[in-house]
C-alpha cells in the first residue's frame, strides 16, 4: 500500500486515547514485528509502554482519511527529564557532555511507522512536526538512541565500525555508553571496511540523521529486552547548513 494519496495531520497527543493509539502502534512494531518486550508491556491490550510515557510528549501522525495513527515520535525536553528523574537513555549512555553544555536538549525515541506507510510521506510529515516543536521550544541539541535489529555484534561489525570511524561526535558532544554496558564499535579497521556494504545495513532513520549532519556517540549498547543493538545519535541544530535545515524543516525555507 502506498500513502501517496493519503493526507496527514500531525499533533501532540492530548488524551489517554491518543496516547494508547501511540502505544498500540509501538506494540505492533517493537513487540510483534521486532520481538521486543519490557516490564510494563501489556500483551493483552497490545500496548508497548514504560514508566517514562507520562513525562514525554508523544508526536502523532494520523492518516486523516482513516483516522488511524500511522507514525509516532516520543519527545522529552530537559524540564520533563528533570520531573522524570533522568533522560530515558541515561541507563545506556553517560550524557554528561550534553547535560553540562548549557544548551537546551530534546531526547527523541520510540520513532516508528506503520509498515504500510514506510518510504512515503508519513515520515516527512512527522519530521515537519518535529521541526515545529524544536522551534517552539528553542531546542538546540537533539539526541536519542537508535537501533539496529538484532544483538549479534559480529553481524553488525561493518556498520558499527563505519559509524565509529566516519561519524563519531566531536569531543564536546561525545556521549559514551555506560561502562557496565559499553560495547566497542571499532570492530573492523578502516582499511578493511566496505563502506557501501556497511551503509546497506544502516537503518533508514540513522541514515537520515547522518544526512543532516548528525553524529554518533562512542560505544554501542546491546538491548536484549528489545532484541536490538543501540547507538546514540546527536544532532546539533547550530551545525546544520542551509540545505540540511530545509530537509529537516520538511522543505520549508524558513
Amino acid at each position: 500500500m502506498s500513502d501517496s494519496s493519503s493526507s496527514f495531520s500531525v499533533r501532540i497527543a492530548r488524551t489517554d486515547a491518543e496516547l494508547k493509539a501511540a502505544q498500540r502502534l509501538r506494540y505492533d512494531v517493537f513487540v510483534r514485528e521486532l520481538g521486543g518486550g519490557g516490564k510494563m508491556v501489556d500483551h493483552d491490550a497490545g500496548l508497548e509502554m514504560d514508566r517514562f510515557d507520562p513525562f514525554f510528549d508523544h508526536l502523532l501522525a494520523e492518516d486523516t482519511s482513516s483516522g488511524q495513527v500511522v507514525g509516532v515520535y516520543r519527545l522529552l525536553r530537559d524540564d520533563q527529564a528533570a520531573k522524570a528523574g533522568q533522560f530515558y537513555s541515561e541507563d545506556e549512555y553517560d550524557l554528561t557532555p550534553l547535560k553540562t553544555s548549557g544548551r537546551k536538549l530534546l531526547e527523541l525515541g520510540r520513532s516508528c511507522l506503520h509498515p504500510d506507510y514506510r518510504g512515503g510521506m508519513a515520515m516527512f510529515h512527522l519530521w515537519s512536526g518535529l521541526s515545529d516543536y524544536v522551534e517552539q521550544h528553542h531546542i538546540e541539541i537533539l539526541f536519542g538512541v537508535a537501533s539496529f535489529h538484532g544483538t549479534d555484534l559480529k553481524q553488525l561489525a561493518n556498520p558499527l565500525s563505519m559509524l565509529h570511524h566516519n561519524h563519531l561526535a566531536p569531543p564536546e558532544l561525545r556521549v559514551r555508553a555506560q561502562p557496565e554496558h559499553f560495547q566497542p564499535m571499532d570492530l573492523v579497521s578502516p582499511d578493511d571496511l566496505d563502506r557501501r556494504s556497511a551503509m546497506l545495513q544502516v537503518p533508514s532513520l540513522i541514515k537520515a540523521y547522518l544526512r543532516l549532519g548528525g553524529f554518533i556517540g562512542e560505544g554501542a549498547f546491546v538491548d536484549r529486552s528489545f532484541n536490538t543493538t543501540d547507538v546514540c545519535l546527536i544532532l546539533d541544530t547550530k551545525r546544520l547548513n542551509d540545505r540540511q535545515r530545509r530537509i529537516y524543516a520538511g522543505g520549508r525555507s524558513n
